[in-house]
């Protein structure tokens, strides 16, 4: 059994809409894929409807989470899955969050417009397709001036990496997953030693999270060596966490392919028998 549990599509930074996602999990081979755009849940229902025959859908989201009990804060990402949908103060801190990022693209914008570079805000709102807004869509108006050749370049220091990336407002990672808990989902550290991406998730901050409900840490990611992930592993095993491992698929926007990492089909059986706020859902 096959199971990719971190992917994303056009509802947010992904290139594949949430049907195409599906077909393609079935073309991969893939008897179990999670759909986790960031902040939404707007891919769910075509998700669904489009479900090749076989492949069971685990509906999510990755949460932008962060922690204000440092200095600078640590900005972290936050896997949940199977939570009710219409948990109204979930619900109100997404769309919050999903403003920022709108904020935040108007600033960049701003910013590159400052040094001449002729990007527009309903240009970006075009490559989001009203689907949540982030990085990449920027990313696509450098591409498409010459500026840069692919998202990766885009993303290092000189340009959205540091000099262009400005801050969102996030979720407190712990009412995060506090919220997440109480509509009935589990929730799972993303990419904790992703160094690349900015802070490392300190090992005390995890503890601390375990304390506080979190489910589990993805400890098999594309951007953690061997060393990061055999580290996660130990470290889930210390704290009664679940390990997940996942491709963090994004389509053409990044080179990983789905199924490039997978999850234990016991933790899935765990996962889906601890959430009770909504169900997978599978192809026929």
């Amino acid at each position: 059994m096959r199971i990719d549990l971190h992917a994303h599509s056009t509802a947010s930074d992904g290139t594949d809409s949430p049907a195409a996602l599906t077909a393609e999990a079935a073309a991969t081979g893939l008897d179990v894929v999670a759909l986790t755009d960031h902040d939404t849940t707007a891919g769910w229902e075509a998700a669904t409807a489009a479900l090749p025959a076989g492949v069971t859908l685990v509906r999510g989201a990755e949460l932008s989470g962060r922690w204000y009990g440092d200095e600078p804060t640590v900005g972290l990402h936050l896997l949940a899955y199977l939570f009710d949908p219409g948990h109204a103060p979930l619900v109100a801190e997404l769309a919050r969050v999903r403003r920022s990022r709108e904020h935040r693209a108007e600033n960049t914008v701003a910013l590159l417009n400052a040094d001449g570079i002729d990007v527009t805000v309903p240009e970006i709102r075009r490559y989001a397709a009203g689907g949540t807004i982030g990085r990449p869509h920027l990313a696509q108006a450098l591409i498409r001036r010459g500026l840069v050749a692919t998202v990766d370049e885009a993303f290092k220091p000189e340009w959205l990496g540091r000099r262009y990336r400005l801050a969102k407002t996030d979720i407190d990672v712990f009412t995060a997953v506090r919220l997440v808990n109480d509509a009935g989902g589990v929730t799972v550290l993303a990419h904790p030693r992703a160094s690349g991406r900015g802070h490392i998730v300190p090992d005390t901050l995890i503890a601390e999270l375990a304390a506080a409900g979190l489910w589990g840490v993805e400890a098999d990611h594309t951007d953690h060596s061997a060393a990061d992930r055999a580290r996660t592993r130990l470290l889930a095993r210390d704290l009664g966490l679940r390990v997940t491992g996942s491709s963090d698929y994004h389509g053409t926007n990044k080179t990983v392919r789905l199924g490039a990492f997978t999850t234990d089909p016991l933790v899935y059986q765990d996962m889906i028998s601890t959430a009770t706020g909504a169900a997978p859902v599978t192809g026929s």
